[in-house]
C-alpha cells in the first residue's frame, strides 16, 4: 500500500469515528429532553388508589411535582400586594373513577382558628373552569364565564362557584373532599373529588386538559379575602392536546441532523473513492 493509499484509509476511518462522536453526541443532548421534555404550565397527571386522600400517602411520591410561582393578586385590600407565599408544589392524580390534587406550601406557624377579629386562618384554594372549553378570567372567572373552586381553610372544606369578584356563591352539598397536614414547616392539602361531575361543577372525567390554578392564604401575615398569593393559569395533563411535549419535533430536528452528517460523510467517501480510481 502506497503512503497515498494508506493516508486515504486513516482518513475514511476518521471519518468514521468522527460520525459515530457525533451521533453520540446528537443522541447525548436529545434523549434527556425526550424523557424529561414538559411544556410550559403543564401539570402531569399520575395514577394513584384511593388512598391518595391522605397527603402523606406513599402513593404521592410517584406523582410528579410541579413548582408554581405565586403573586400577589390585583386587589382593592390594603396591603393586597403584600404577600408572604412565593410559591407552592402541586401534585395532580386520578384512580379512574376521583380525582385528586394536592397543595404543597411553606408556612411556619399552622393557623387553624380564625375566632378573633384579628385571627385569619391558612387557606389554600384550587381553581377550574366551570366549563373546559373556554378559559375564563383568572380573577374568579367572568359573566357567563364561571370558575368551579375547591377551597380548604383552617379545617373546613369548600366548594364555590364565581362568575367574577364579589359573586361567589358556596354549593350547598360540597362534592369535594380535603385532608390537610402541616410537618416540617408545611402545609400538604389534598383534595379528593368524583371525576364525573355536572351541575356546575368541573368535569375531569374527559381526555383533554383541564385549566387550574391555585391560590395560598397566610393567615398569621393577616392574608384574607383578596390578599393572597395566586399562581397563573396551569393545565391539568388529562389528555393530548394542543399543548402536549413537543416529541414529535425533536425527534425530527434530530433525525434530521443525523441524515445530514451521513450525507456530508458519504459524498465525502464517494469522492475519496473516485479521487484514489483516478
Amino acid at each position: 500500500m502506497t503512503d497515498d493509499s494508506a493516508t486515504r484509509a486513516r482518513d475514511r476511518s476518521w471519518l468514521g469515528v468522527a460520525a459515530l462522536v457525533v451521533l453520540a453526541v446528537v443522541g447525548a443532548a436529545v434523549l434527556p429532553t425526550l424523557t424529561s421534555a414538559r411544556p410550559a404550565n403543564e401539570v402531569p397527571v399520575g395514577d394513584v388508589g384511593a388512598n391518595a386522600t391522605d397527603p402523606t400517602a406513599e402513593s404521592w411520591t410517584a406523582v410528579p411535582s410541579v413548582e408554581l410561582a405565586l403573586a400577589s393578586a390585583p386587589s382593592g385590600l390594603p396591603q393586597a400586594s403584600n404577600v408572604s407565599t412565593t410559591h407552592a408544589q402541586v401534585r395532580a392524580a386520578s384512580n379512574g373513577s376521583h380525582a385528586f390534587v394536592r397543595v404543597s406550601w411553606p408556612d411556619a406557624t399552622a393557623d387553624r382558628n380564625a375566632s378573633d377579629l384579628r385571627e385569619f386562618a391558612d387557606a389554600v384554594a384550587v381553581q377550574f373552569p366551570e366549563n373546559e372549553s373556554a378559559r375564563p378570567p383568572i380573577a374568579m372567572g367572568g359573566t357567563g364565564n364561571h370558575v368551579n373552586v375547591w377551597y380548604w381553610a383552617g379545617g373546613t372544606t369548600e366548594e364555590l362557584l364565581a362568575g367574577g369578584a364579589g359573586t361567589t356563591t358556596s354549593f350547598d352539598q360540597s362534592a369535594v373532599d380535603a385532608e390537610a397536614v402541616h410537618e416540617g414547616g408545611e402545609w400538604h392539602v389534598a383534595f379528593t373529588r368524583e371525576a364525573a361531575m355536572a351541575g356546575n361543577r368541573t368535569d375531569l372525567s374527559g381526555e383533554q386538559d383541564v385549566d387550574v390554578s391555585v391560590a395560598v392564604w397566610n393567615g398569621s401575615y393577616g392574608e384574607r379575602a383578596g390578599r393572597k398569593a395566586v399562581s397563573e393559569w396551569q393545565y391539568l395533563a388529562m389528555g393530548p392536546g394542543p399543548q402536549g411535549p413537543p416529541y414529535e419535533t425533536i425527534l425530527w430536528t434530530a433525525a434530521g441532523l443525523a441524515v445530514l452528517f451521513v450525507t456530508v460523510v458519504t459524498i465525502e467517501g464517494v469522492r475519496r473513492t473516485r479521487g484514489e480510481a483516478a
